[in-house]
């Protein structure tokens, strides 16, 4: 089975050529201010203008107003990845009135956490798990954290799913072992400092899940 893999974050012209060069499925551009991989509309429509059709576009977003929405799907962006407390009723608005893929986050510590998947069934396209980050921190994930990935064994999946936080190359192999997970999403794991993606460990990175 091979495995799916999204690079998140990515801001530059380099690491977007080094990740379609290496097989992903998926780039996503932040369009979230706080985050170190920041990208406007207009930087996120130029950066994936030369992107493959089968290379999907993603939006990261968080709580998105509809003003940034519109501003996401006017660049070109074919999935919105909602990183925030979106609710199943705003997922299913912003579902209806984009024609766009939608992505819920779901955070992840404990096992109760699992348990905010079923909400999203029906609203959603895919669920993407990634570690909650500690009360207050500034940004919902791309902090390298990683949660237990045994919580996922065997767990009854309300909709497609797939893993993310605290991937690199030398992990990603348990990680799939371990949960079952057939799509996978990295950011920090192929920076070489936060916001900056090195292409280096993207290849190695995207090589890694090639093998799987």
């Amino acid at each position: 089975m091979r495995i799916q893999t999204k690079i998140c974050g990515v801001s530059t012209s380099e690491a977007v050529t080094a990740s379609i060069g290496h097989g992903a499925a998926w780039l996503g551009f932040m369009m979230f201010a706080k985050s170190p991989r920041y990208v406007t509309a207009d930087q996120a429509a130029s950066l994936s203008a030369p992107m493959p059709g089968h290379v999907g576009k993603v939006a990261v977003l968080v709580d998105p107003d509809d003003e940034l929405v519109g501003r996401a799907i006017g660049a070109g962006m074919k999935i919105l990845q909602l990183h925030g407390h979106e609710s199943p009723e705003r997922v299913v608005a912003l579902r209806r009135s984009t024609g766009a893929e939608i992505w819920k986050v779901i955070s992840v510590r404990t096992a109760a956490d699992l348990a905010g998947a079923a909400a999203y069934r029906g609203a959603a396209d895919r669920i993407l798990y990634d570690a909650k980050t500690p009360d207050g921190a500034a940004l919902p994930g791309g902090m390298g954290l990683r949660f237990d990935w045994n919580l996922l064994a065997g767990f009854d999946h309300p909709l497609p799913w797939a893993l993310s936080g605290g991937l690199d190359a030398t992990s990603v192999a348990e990680a799939v072992a371990i949960s079952g997970a057939s799509a996978v999403d990295v950011s920090s794991g192929v920076e070489s400092a936060p916001g900056v993606k090195d292409v280096d460990k993207i290849a190695a990175f995207l090589q890694a899940t090639g093998r799987l």
